[in-house]
This record gives structure tokens, C-alpha cells and sequence, in this order.
């Protein structure tokens, strides 16, 4: 037996806590902002760059991060991820202007690609098939404990001990994580010493595809630039159009090189070959869309049309990550049993359930009705998510594990921005040309805007639905086993 798989708990624990680290740290600076703001003097748009520039790095950088989890050990790339992101989250504490955070907050982005990419491969690596479920399961709690603690406790630094100090805080989380992984590490080389003496480790090139990469990355920047400044700028603006009509030209040119390349950054022949990969990954990107802007545009609801307060809104959210929190452990414990066929669409239609009562509130609707609605999305992400990564991580071998999980990460990062820029599109497109100010600036809405608001709320719910629905087809479509074994 390997030595991580004999110590597989404790990897399982040291990969959990960093990736707590970096949820808490990426949701934490939303409700900091206001904060922020006055210190720095921070701009409009720099407001917008402090999350977009780590959305974005992330998202770009996750893919060639996986590429070298699988030529160095995911656990080895890991470490180095805990490493430069506290590094980047001290430079973010110490920014003394607007953009010095904006770039602290890019290397954040790519610290915390490299830890949330490693940590599926570690884990998939350590834990035998009967157990990998449950495994995975643990870890995504991880993350989902670390995005809802984040507004709350991050309102409460910010407010009492400064808004540096949300950032400071991982350090010594950082620092626990670096001790109990250091002789972990030794036992990552020796397995991987011991497969390629076995020659059970696959074939692993040590050749960096740099032209994909790039690639990748302009792809992604041009797409997601424009949907993150879409409510500012218009669908019409010449910078919006340009942008998107690049990133289609890019993405071609991606295809086109990657199809001819050797060592390609993103094996495209694991989305025509394996179709539990390519099904499993397209669930994932609709699954985002479906969900990433449900609390965003139900926290602007609860606000500007209800009149409720930032806390207790806050509140209402938490009905979301408290349901995943305490369901998703046992949702992979489940899909151990099971397996990972059916559960996934069955999280999917109870996604599509709580996001279309979202559909149905009224203006004057009770609380009740949106602490209802939201745990159900949070017990469908609980039955969806543990099953769905495992189908991804178990669908490729150990040579390819860093690859899946950038590119499961990539997937997600994409569907994100998607969920803010169609849902926000379609909730703000009965405002006219206020509509983006109302709701990324929180401006104050006139009787008319919050009737307006409302209906446009609604309509992107629905949406949300559809798309949640069109993820559980995505997910049943595909088949037990990859179709071309030798490929996984």
C-alpha cells in the first residue's frame, strides 16, 4: 500500500485546510470593501479589478497549474500554492494604494489555483475508489464552510481590528499547514519513485505546452473582462464586443494548437474520448451558471426590494452554505455506495427546484419563503458536488489527475462569470440604462426600479432553472465508464 494511502486521513485533512484558507480569503473581501474603499481611495473600477483580477488569474492559471501537479506531485505543488498565496495575502495586508491590492489580489488568484487544483488530485490520489466520495466530500465542506464563515467574520475584522487583518488571518492557518505537510511530502516522492519503478505511474511529459498556455490565458482574460464589466460598460460598448469577438477568435486558435500539439495544456481528446469527463465537466460549467449568481442577486432582492439590512441578510444567505455544509459529507458517503450515476442529476433537479421558488416570490414574499428556497439549492449542490467530482477525478488516471483537476477548476471559473454576467444581464434588463449602477454600485432604486428589479429577478431565476435542468440532462448523458480506457 502506498504511503499516502496509508496515511490518507491525515493528507485529507492538510489538503481540507488549505483549501478552507483560500474559500475564506475569496469570499472575505465582498463585505470588506466598504472598508477598504475610503483607505485606499479606491476607485470605481479598482473597486471592480480587487475581484475581478482574482477570479480572473485564478481562472486562467488553473489549467497550466494542473499540467504541473502531474509532472512534479500535486502535494509538492500544493505546498508551493499554501506558500505564494499567504505570501500574496501579506502584500494584499500591506497595500498602500488601490492598485498594489488589484495585483496582490492577481497573485492571490494564482496561489489559490494551485492549492484548490492539487487539492482534488492529492485527495483522489490518497483514497481508494470505496472511499474517494467521502473523501472529496470532506474537502468540498471544507471550501464551503470557508466561503460562509467569510462575509461574516470578514465584517467583523474589518470593523473591529482593520481590514488588513482579513487578510493577515491565514497566516498561522498557513503556517500549521506547512508543518503538518513537511514529512508528507517525502512520502508523495517515494510513491511516486516506487510507481515509476513499477511502471505504474503512466506516462507523464515534462514539456510545458507555453503556446497553449498563453493562449488559454488571453482566451480567458478577453471573455471574462467583458463579463465582469458588462452592467458598466453595455453589451454595445465598442470594448465589450471587441473583447468577446477576441476571445472567439483566441478560443479557436486554442483549439487549432492544442489539437496539433504533442503535450497540449488541456488534452482536448479527453473531452472527445471520455465521456464521463466531458459530460461530468459540461454538468459542472452549467451547474455555475445555474448557481454562482443565486445569492448575489437574492442578497440585491432581500435589500432593495424587501428593505432588509445587510445582516440580516446575511443571515438568509447562510441557509444556503448551512445546508451544503451539513449534507455534502454525507452526499459522498452516499456516492461510495452508489456511485456517482443519477446522484449528481438527482442534486441537479433539487437545484432547479429551490432556484425556481426563487422564481416565484413575490415582492412582499416572507423570509421563510427565501430560507426555504435557498436550502434547497444548497442540499442540491450537497447531493451534486461530491459525485461530480468524483465521476471527474475517477475518470482519468493517476498521471492525469493535475490535468482534470485544472481543468474541473477552469470549467468552474467560466461558469462563474457566466452566472454573474447572464443572470445580472437578464435581472437588470427591465432597469434600462441604470440597471448596472442599481446593482453593482447599490444605489438607491426608485419605486419604478424596484418593481422593475423584481420582475427582472424573476425572469433570471427561471433562467437559472433552465440551466440547472439542462446540467442533470448533461449529467445523465454520460456513461459509467470512459469510452477509451487506455485515455484516462
Amino acid at each position: 500500500m502506498p504511503e499516502l494511502e496509508r496515511r490518507r486521513w491525515r493528507v485529507l485533512v492538510v489538503a481540507s485546510v488549505g483549501v478552507f484558507m483560500t474559500a475564506f480569503t475569496a469570499s472575505v473581501v465582498s463585505v470588506a470593501l466598504p472598508v477598504i474603499g475610503p483607505h485606499l481611495h479606491l476607485s470605481y473600477s479598482e473597486a471592480l479589478w480587487v475581484q475581478a483580477a482574482y477570479v480572473l488569474a485564478f481562472t486562467v492559471i488553473a489549467s497550466p497549474v494542473g499540467r504541473l501537479a502531474d509532472m512534479h506531485g500535486p502535494l509538492r505543488l500544493y505546498t508551493l500554492g499554501v506558500l505564494f498565496f499567504t505570501a500574496s495575502s501579506v502584500a494584499a495586508a500591506l497595500s498602500p494604494s488601490g492598485l498594489f491590492l488589484v495585483m496582490a489580489r492577481g497573485f492571490q488568484g494564482v496561489g489559490g489555483a494551485a492549492v484548490l487544483t492539487s487539492s482534488p488530485a492529492i485527495v483522489t490520489m490518497a483514497f481508494p475508489p470505496a472511499e474517494r466520495g467521502r473523501a472529496l466530500g470532506f474537502n468540498i465542506m471544507a471550501a464551503t464552510i470557508g466561503f460562509a464563515l467569510g462575509p461574516p467574520l470578514g465584517g467583523l475584522l474589518a470593523s473591529h481590528l482593520g481590514w488588513r487583518w482579513i487578510f493577515l488571518i491565514g497566516g498561522p492557518i498557513a503556517v500549521l499547514v506547512l508543518l503538518a505537510n513537511w514529512d508528507l511530502l517525502g512520502a508523495e516522492r517515494r510513491d511516486r519513485t516506487a510507481e515509476q519503478e513499477l511502471g505504474t505511474a503512466g506516462v507523464v511529459s515534462r514539456r510545458i505546452d507555453g503556446i497553449g498556455a498563453v493562449l488559454l490565458g488571453m482566451t480567458l482574460a478577453a471573455l471574462f473582462v467583458p463579463l465582469s464589466f458588462s452592467p458598466i460598460w453595455g453589451w454595445r460598448n465598442g470594448p465589450s464586443i471587441g473583447l468577446l469577438a477576441s476571445a472567439v477568435i483566441l478560443g479557436t486558435l486554442f483549439v487549432i494548437v492544442e489539437r496539433r500539439t504533442k503535450d497540449p495544456v488541456i488534452d482536448l481528446r479527453l473531452f472527445r474520448d471520455n465521456r464521463v469527463f466531458a459530460g461530468a465537466n459540461s454538468a459542472g460549467l452549467l451547474y455555475f451558471v445555474a448557481t454562482w449568481g443565486v445569492p448575489v442577486f437574492a442578497a440585491l432582492f432581500l435589500e432593495i426590494v424587501q428593505g432588509h439590512s445587510a445582516q440580516r441578510t446575511g443571515l438568509v444567505l447562510l441557509a444556503q452554505s448551512a445546508v451544503m455544509g451539513v449534507f455534502v459529507s454525507f452526499a459522498g458517503r452516499l456516492a461510495d455506495r452508489v456511485g456517482p450515476f443519477g446522484l449528481a442529476a438527482t442534486g441537479l433537479v433539487l437545484v432547479a427546484a429551490g432556484v425556481g421558488q426563487l422564481a416565484l416570490v413575490s415582492s412582499s414574499a416572507p423570509l421563510w419563503r427565501f430560507i426555504v428556497a435557498l436550502g434547497t439549492v444548497g442540499l442540491g449542490q450537497a447531493v451534486f458536488s461530491p459525485p461530480n467530482m468524483s465521476a471527474i477525478m475517477g475518470s482519468v488516471g493517476r498521471s492525469k489527475l493535475g490535468v482534470a483537476s485544472g481543468v474541473m477548476f477552469t470549467t468552474s471559473g467560466c461558469g462563474q462569470g457566466l452566472s454573474i454576467a447572464v443572470l445580472g444581464a437578464i435581472a437588470a434588463s427591465k432597469l434600462g440604462p441604470t440597471g448596472g449602477r442599481v446593482i453593482l454600485l447599490g444605489e438607491t432604486a426608485s419605486v419604478s426600479s424596484t418593481r422593475a428589479f423584481a420582475a427582472g429577478f424573476r425572469e433570471a431565476m427561471l433562467v437559472g432553472a433552465g440551466f440547472a435542468l439542462a446540467a442533470a440532462l448533461a449529467s445523465l448523458a454520460r456513461d459509467r465508464k470512459p469510452d477509451r480506457p487506455e485515455l484516462a
